[in-house]
Parts: structure tokens; C-alpha cells; sequence
């Protein structure tokens, strides 16, 4: 795609990176579902020897004698939950899709960034849903109605598009849940009312499960992709490079894809690390990839930096509020930015950039 291009990047050696949990917790409603069975049924291949029938629907408590030791007890648990009715509404996510509904919340990643540390409560504990036929089932309703790509000139080609990934990576999960595979294969078979597109971002890698799903071209799966300098806060992942392979095996599976540069920071030489990056990503993409590009840079609200002070208290990321702009969202939430004149630095390189090195991709929002 871009005339600079280096070659693609070389195969690695190991196995795409899976996580697996230590502990497995079942609620009496989920071990009723037939999904939830099916999740059972991946647990006791993967080797998951430590899995606890629950005799109700309340979780117990993971209390740790710190928050260190609640968040490593957390991050090594999974449970197999039903969904509210109020989780399976879904729910209006601008600037990425029309709405969102959820697959699962929590992830087992360590990014010291990570903007859930902010959205949920609790220990962060993973919790997938059983009933994910019954969420699905709800999406009918809303077909149509949205106001981010639904009926918009801009994106109204998209036709009315659901995020997967608010609350969690999908794709992390799939080794042990099956949730994403199914939920591909009922956006390219379901008869909607209208128009629709699966979207979710993903830091992992493992998709031999997807690739020969009848997504018909439905899905449009997302590589959340960084520079070094902010990789390093991304434990628990795969690396970059393989996040850009595992792009480049999906567009060549027909699937439609896009690249989330985020959270983007003006580390050290950022110019030429996020040049590199973008080149790197013309060279593993086909150029007739069906690519988007979204841009968010880096930002936490004071709930949010707090709990990951608490859960990373030694992280390097930068977390200086005195260094930050003040932005008050829609309710009146406040998060910290980075200032104008920085913002615009950026995003001009950025625009300009994508431009030269990515000039066939949809550039979709800058925040």
C-alpha cells in the first residue's frame, strides 16, 4: 500500500498467545444454558482443573488483603455468569459504533492504561456470559435506529453497527468461551432487518477459529496496535507485530479490518516510531484490505488513575494530572487530555501520515 513499505515482518516461532484461567466460577443459572455447558466443555479441554459449581447467582467475594492481591486474585479468575436484562440493552457508543452489547466484561490483559479500570466495579474479575443466544436475540430491535453510522452520510454504508469489545477483548476469551466464533457466525447468517457490521478491537492474536466462519463480511475486526514505547505497558498480550500478521490472515479471509492506534502518546522520536508502525502495517495487509483506522489518544479520569496506581504502583505511565487538560464529558465526567497544542501536533502528523502511508484506508475519527 505505501511505496516505503518495508518487507513483511518474519513468521514467529510460537503459538498465538492464550490465556487460561486458574479459577473458574459458575453461576446455578449459567450451568443451565446451553452456551454456558459448551463453555464448560472448553474449560475441561484447556486443562482448567479449579472450577466451582455455584449453588446460587452471586459471585463470592475476591477480597485480597490489598488491592494487589484482589487484582492478581481477580485477573486469574473467570466466571461463567447470565447476562441482566439491563447488560443485554444495547447501549449507544459513539464514537465507534451505534451501540454495544456485551459478550463478556473484564479482560485478562495487563495494560496499565487500561480504561476499564475506570468503567467497572469491583475486583476485575472476567465475567462471559452463558446466554449469549438470548443477547443476540435483542440486537433485532435496534436495527436501524442508530446514530453513529445508521442512516449517516458519511458511514451509513455500514449500515447499523454493534461493538463487541467495550468491556472487554473478545478474542482473549475465545480459547475457553467459543462466544466470538458464534457470535461472527450469526452476523453473517442471521436474517437482520436491515443492514448490520459486527466491530470489535483486539490485542491477541489466535484466530485460526475465525477464519473459515460465514462472516460475509459482516465482522470488521480491529488490531488495537502501538508503538514500543507504549507496548511496554501492555503485559499479558500479544506483541505487535503479530497483532499486524494476525490483521493481514483476516483481510485475506475476507473479513474487513481496521487498525485502533491507541492510546497514542508523544513518546521519545514519536514521529518515526508511529511512522514505522503504519509502514509496518501496509507491508502485512493486502491492498485490497477493507481497512479502517481510528485514533485515540491517551487519557484517564481521577477514578481511573487511582485504581491503576493501586493495581500498578510502580508504572512508568505517565499519570501527571498537572500536565493535563481538563475535559468535561456529556454528564459532567472529567478526564484528563492531553493539552490543545499537543493534540494538534498530533493529530496533524497523524492525519497527514495515514494519508501518505495508509492512503487506501477509511480514516474514521480522531479523539
Amino acid at each position: 500500500m505505501a511505496t516505503s513499505a518495508p518487507s513483511p515482518l518474519p513468521n514467529p516461532t510460537r503459538g498465538p498467545v492464550l490465556w487460561t484461567p486458574r479459577h473458574v466460577l459458575v453461576t446455578a443459572s449459567a450451568q443451565t444454558e446451553p452456551h454456558g455447558r459448551a463453555i464448560l466443555d472448553r474449560l475441561a479441554a484447556a486443562g482448567v482443573q479449579d472450577v466451582r459449581l455455584l449453588p446460587g447467582d452471586r459471585l463470592p467475594p475476591l477480597r485480597g488483603k490489598d488491592d494487589r492481591e484482589t487484582y492478581a486474585r481477580a485477573k486469574r479468575t473467570l466466571a461463567v455468569v447470565t447476562s441482566a436484562p439491563s447488560k443485554r440493552r444495547p447501549t449507544p457508543i459513539p464514537p465507534s459504533a451505534d451501540f454495544s452489547f456485551p459478550l463478556a466484561e473484564g479482560c485478562p490483559g495487563h495494560c496499565q492504561y487500561c480504561y476499564l479500570a475506570g468503567s467497572l466495579t469491583g475486583p476485575p474479575i472476567t465475567r462471559v456470559y452463558a446466554d449469549l443466544p438470548r443477547i443476540l436475540a435483542g440486537l433485532d430491535e435496534v436495527v436501524g435506529t442508530g446514530g453513529v453510522t445508521s442512516g449517516t452520510a458519511a458511514r451509513g454504508h455500514e449500515g447499523t453497527t454493534f461493538e463487541a469489545s467495550c468491556y472487554t477483548d473478545p478474542l482473549a476469551l475465545e480459547h475457553v468461551t467459543g462466544s466470538l466464533a458464534a457470535t461472527v457466525a450469526h452476523f453473517g447468517t442471521h436474517d437482520w432487518p436491515g443492514p448490520v457490521q459486527l466491530r470489535l478491537t483486539t490485542k491477541y492474536d489466535d484466530v485460526n477459529g475465525l477464519l473459515d466462519l460465514p462472516h460475509h463480511g459482516r465482522t470488521r475486526v480491529r488490531a488495537s496496535v502501538n508503538v514500543a514505547g507504549v507496548e511496554r505497558f501492555e503485559g499479558g498480550t500479544a506483541r505487535v507485530p503479530a497483532r499486524l500478521r494476525t490483521l493481514g490472515r483476516l483481510a485475506r479471509a475476507g473479513y474487513p479490518v481496521g487498525l485502533t492506534i491507541a492510546p497514542i502518546m508523544p513518546v521519545e522520536d514519536w514521529r518515526t516510531a508511529y511512522g514505522d508502525l503504519l509502514d509496518a502495517a501496509a507491508a502485512e495487509l493486502p491492498a485490497s484490505a477493507d481497512l479502517t483506522v481510528e485514533c485515540i489518544t491517551h487519557r484517564f479520569t481521577p477514578k481511573s488513575r487511582d485504581v491503576q496506581l493501586g493495581w500498578y504502583p510502580a508504572t512508568k505511565l505517565d499519570l501527571d494530572e498537572s500536565t493535563r487538560s481538563r475535559k468535561h464529558g456529556k454528564f459532567g465526567a472529567v478526564k484528563h487530555v492531553y493539552d490543545r497544542d499537543t493534540m494538534r501536533e498530533l493529530r496533524g502528523w497523524f492525519e497527514a501520515a495515514l494519508a501518505d502511508r495508509l492512503p487506501t484506508a477509511r480514516y474514521l475519527y480522531w479523539t
